[in-house]
């Protein structure tokens, strides 16, 4: 049969070690063993296997190469792969079926049609999406407790990092580190405003020197002013100011 590959993973899925590149290879070799062609290789990265087929490109690729003829069906790494919801699961399944194309599993093998004389045969087979499922709101559950867990501890769990700061390390030990040339723009702008610069006054002062914000062209007095009370949040020296007009 005329096979196209369909590769999937998502933040969650990564954490087990089944990327891509180990999906790629599972398929090949089940090609090269059979006697199956592959005609093409699709993914999705980094997209929630409860995710509706038609919002994957990938998958909307593989289903239409199935559903104009090009292909006689699909094969993918596991069937988890295919879907973590089980309703996305069924509904994709029954989409393939409907157009006689077939699905392959490298673990499995074909992954065989309803049959109305044998419903074990269904309820087999979305017994094993419910625990896939079961598997996916576990791993979320678990991610979510711990982003809580580290903020609870007083570090940034989620979201980008404020001007002079990026994040550093990896997982739970994830946290804000500070960028060395940004901190020194700090301390110009605290200094300043020790000095009796108006945000303004500020503003233009850096961005004649060069010196530009982390996202934009130029610096705005309101930009500046919020590293100033970021620097007060934070304690720096020179930053207890009163928060007078631009």
């Amino acid at each position: 049969m005329r096979l196209i590959g369909y590769l999937r993973v998502s933040s969650e899925s990564q954490l087990d070690g089944f990327g891509l590149v180990t999906q790629e290879r599972a398929i090949r070799s089940w090609i090269n063993s059979g006697d199956h062609k592959l005609i093409d290789l699709v993914s999705d990265a980094g997209v929630s296997g409860a995710t509706e087929a038609l919002d994957r490109p990938g998958l909307t690729e593989a289903l239409h190469a199935v559903l104009t003829g090009t292909v006689d069906g699909i094969v993918i790494a596991r069937l988890d792969r295919l879907a973590r919801s089980l309703s996305v699961q069924e509904a994709t399944l029954a989409m393939i079926w409907q157009a006689d194309g077939n699905v392959f599993t490298v673990d499995q093998g074909m992954v065989l049609k309803d049959d109305v004389d044998d419903p074990l045969r269904t309820a087999l087979r979305q017994v094993v999406g419910v625990f896939s499922e079961l598997e996916r709101r576990l791993v979320t559950k678990r991610l979510k407790d711990g982003r809580d867990a580290k903020a609870a501890t007083g570090r940034k769990s989620t979201g980008s990092y404020a001007y002079g700061y990026t994040g550093a390390g990896r997982g739970r030990s994830r946290d804000a580190a500070p960028v060395r040339d940004e901190q020194l723009v700090i301390q110009t702008i605290v200094q300043s405003r020790a000095e009796g610069m108006s945000y303004r006054e500020i503003a233009a002062e850096l961005d004649a020197r060069g010196l530009r914000p982390r996202r934009a062209s130029s610096w705005s007095p309101m930009t500046v002013r919020s590293v100033v009370l970021r620097a007060q949040a934070d304690g720096a020296p020179g930053s207890q100011l009163r928060d007078s007009a631009l």
